[in-house]
């Protein structure tokens, strides 16, 4: 067993980065393999957030502070209930990052990579997603990558599913089940 699994309080991985990069499905492969409890934070969204989105318009920081503060409570939920969890979230910004940290888990981050125009190939190829692709712009303008500082890695999501799951859970010293 790892040392993060050995800790003496549940781990929460957030799954980050623009939308398009891969979360839920690189999410859900870590929860999977670890045997933790994995959430959408796309569900965490008032309806007020996804009308916004799908009409193209950005979200701004004022609509996303409830849906973080929501997020950290059900992070706080599982890690009281004693679960480890993995979530998505976009976290695009240190300070997004900081309000899900206030979380009572260990919360570390893995920021998926790629550049923007493969993602956008990615977003335009997708289908029945609010997210429309003209917003990924905006996303990738207001992305802050992980500083140093921050309990995280970065993973290139320009390999297979399974090779990217490989590689955050090699990066973050985690043994699957």
């Amino acid at each position: 067993m790892s040392e993060v699994q050995a800790s003496d309080r549940p781990v929460c991985l957030v799954v980050m980065g623009p939308s398009g990069t891969g979360k839920t499905t690189t999410a859900k492969g870590l929860a999977t393999r670890l045997g933790w409890v994995f959430a959408e934070a796309d569900e965490f969204h008032p309806k007020a957030n996804i009308d916004k989105m799908s009409a193209g318009i950005p979200l701004n920081d004022e609509d996303r502070a409830p849906w973080l503060l929501a997020i950290r409570d059900w992070v706080s939920g599982e890690a009281a209930a004693g679960r480890s969890a993995v979530i998505t979230c976009s976290a695009l910004k240190r300070r997004y990052r900081d309000v899900l940290r206030g979380a009572s888990a260990r919360v570390r981050f893995v920021e998926l990579t790629a550049d923007e125009a493969v993602i956008r190939e990615r977003m335009e190829k997708r289908k029945g997603h609010y997210m429309p692709p003209s917003l990924l712009a905006s996303q990738y303008a207001d992305f802050e990558p992980l500083n140093d500082g921050e309990d995280g890695v970065r993973v290139s999501v320009e390999q297979t599913p399974d090779a990217v799951v490989a590689d955050a859970l090699r990066q973050l010293g985690l043994d699957p089940i």
